[in-house]
């Protein structure tokens, strides 16, 4: 992939309103000379995320996260720097010069086919070809205006249709076959994958279509769904069908619905539900629950309420539960949501959806039921629970649980413990949730003195060679150094350059409110203040390390001692600088 060059990273950066950026997906409130809001990236009740727009810069004091607009885009979308970058310039109107085609141009390509394939089935469906699969969308409720708004379309039942659109249009045969919307003939040439379908377009975060799922409409077409293949933009497991629609209901409900079929997905959105998302022709995966949980902790799962769609929703627990994610399960009592919502009506799906109890609730109703009189149906009950329970990653949610399982079939709560605890044996703790590092005295010093670096660098530069001397340690001896270095102007810029611990270090010097150090008049004396205590601290500790030396018998360390002591009545008979 092409480097972008810097002077274009600098526009976008000069141009980026961050505080517009994460607004879309945090309600920020301002709070004196920057905005504060609860942290999308952790689960916290009290705010501790700030964004300060004068540096373009954002950091969690509670999780330790943090960057500029380049890095909330790579957190929050899942996105590579370049497309971070890309996806910026493109909402700013700012051009990124092309240098390196490579893997990128295949990803380009095969988005542009996927684009023009999507503009080509839109136009069948309005075109006199598509009037029976306009009738079918009629059938089920949705005019053409909500076919135009969901971006729907409709294939003709032909072998040639998208090809021959995408020949046109100069798209490579090798493109559109990757892209998947065609296939390759064993004699030459390629053929239309979607044929008499409607077509439902499937698209990333940002709005850009990924892949196609095509409903049969003919009596006798199987398979009835056909989804376009996995291609280098388009995986299943990620994927989730209506996300860039659903993305800012999610954000401001804090929940996310998960339904099977494109269908019900519309049929939520339509009832105002708009926080649903649709798997796209597969199980729920891990890689489906990591995509939620970068969103958000709650999650409602509706399902028939029939024994298959209990047991899916079991299977869904298993990769949903270890995501630290709070499910909840609404069964719907026959039927599907589309179907629902057409017999009883929205106001009714939205209170079945919002009633819907916690999940592992319904599990363990569902083991208790078939009996817990005798000793072996309780254990039997226990053993079919407690799986789920270990997937659980919170000790109190886990515990309390394990609590309601105990009481519900009638054991002894310490047995379900025991139970529960059999079961977890061997696994690998959970890793806790990286938070910013514990500082010492040292450090706090240390980061009030690159703060005042920060705000007043031209001002302070010449005392750089003490103020790297005195260090606490590695990692901030390389922020001090980046920051004497870097141009006054360019703090976004080095949280790029930066990376780790350093990159934290950097965030949080950045975006802690610090009006006492504001005042450029005082800067001078504050960073002298604080070069003299860190002075001093380390003094302290050389001697107390001799000290230890000449303890433990070591011949050499009296005499470092005393060239110590002699150091230092020099450097005070020196006049102040």
């Amino acid at each position: 992939m092409g480097r972008i060059p810097e002077d274009t990273l600098q526009a976008v950066r000069d141009r980026a309103d961050i505080v517009g950026l994460v607004g879309r997906h945090v309600s920020l409130k301002k709070a004196g000379r920057s905005y504060k809001g609860l942290c999308p990236f952790h689960h916290e009740k009290t705010p501790s995320f700030i964004v300060t727009p004068e540096r373009g810069t954002w950091h969690c004091f509670g999780c330790g996260e943090g960057g500029n607009a380049f890095a909330f885009l790579m957190r929050q979308e899942n996105l590579t720097f370049p497309e971070a970058v890309r996806s910026l310039a493109a909402e700013l109107g700012i051009e990124i010069p092309e240098t390196d085609g490579g893997e990128r141009g295949v990803l380009e390509g095969v988005l542009r086919a996927n684009g023009l394939a999507h503009e080509y089935y839109q136009r069948a469906l309005f075109a006199e070809e598509g009037s029976g699969a306009r009738a079918y969308l009629t059938g089920r409720g949705l005019s053409d205006a909500d076919a135009r708004r969901l971006g729907l379309g409709f294939a003709p039942d032909r072998w040639e249709g998208v090809a021959e659109a995408l020949r046109r249009a100069r798209v490579p045969a090798e493109l559109a076959e990757r892209a998947g919307v065609v296939r390759a003939r064993t004699g030459g040439g390629h053929y239309d994958l979607l044929r008499g379908r409607l077509v439902f377009p499937i698209q990333d975060a940002r709005g850009r279509v990924i892949g196609f799922g095509g409903r049969a409409l003919a009596e006798g077409q199987d398979p009835k769904y056909l989804n376009t293949p996995e291609s280098p933009v388009f995986r299943k497991r990620e994927a989730f069908y209506g996300l860039p629609q659903a993305l800012e209901p999610i954000r401001s409900r804090d929940r996310a619905i998960v339904v099977e079929g494109y269908f019900d997905q519309i049929a939520l959105a339509q009832a105002g539900l708009g926080e649903a998302v649709a798997t796209c022709g597969t199980a729920l995966s891990a890689e489906h629950a990591k995509a939620l949980s970068r969103r958000t902790r709650n999650v409602v799962l509706l399902f028939d309420g029939d024994e298959a769609g209990q047991r899916a929703m079991l299977r869904a627990l298993e990769v949903m539960l270890p995501a630290g994610l709070r499910v909840r399960a609404a069964a719907l009592p026959g039927g599907d949501p589309d179907d629902f919502l057409r017999k009883e009506g929205a106001e009714a799906l939205r209170a079945l959806v919002d009633g819907a109890p916690p999940a592992l609730e319904v599990a363990i109703a569902r083991a208790a039921s078939r009996g817990c009189r005798t000793p072996w149906e309780r254990a039997d009950a226990v053993a079919a629970v407690v799986p789920l329970l270990a997937l659980v990653p919170e000790p109190v949610e886990r515990g309390e649980f394990a609590r309601r399982l105990a009481l519900a079939v009638g054991a002894d709560p310490a047995d379900v413990a025991a139970a529960l605890r059999r079961e977890r044996k061997g696994d690998e703790p959970e890793p806790a949730p990286a938070g910013p590092r514990r500082t010492s005295d040292e450090d706090r010093h240390y980061a009030t003195l690159l703060r005042l670096l920060v705000d007043h660098g031209a001002a302070l530069a010449h005392g750089g060679a003490e103020l790297l001397a005195l260090a606490p340690d590695a990692e901030w001896r390389a922020l001090a150094e980046a920051l004497l270095a870097a141009p006054d102007g360019t703090l976004a810029a080095l949280v790029d350059a930066l990376e780790g611990e350093g990159q934290r270090r950097l965030s949080a010097l950045a975006n802690e409110p610090r009006p006492d150090l504001e005042p450029p008049a005082s800067a001078p004396r504050i960073f002298a203040d604080e070069l003299r205590w860190l002075a001093k601290r380390r003094e302290e500790q050389e001697r107390t390390a001799v000290k230890a030396r000449i303890a433990s018998g070591d011949a050499g360390a009296l005499e470092e001692l005393q060239a110590q002591l002699a150091r230092r009545g020099a450097a005070r008979s020196l006049p102040p600088h």
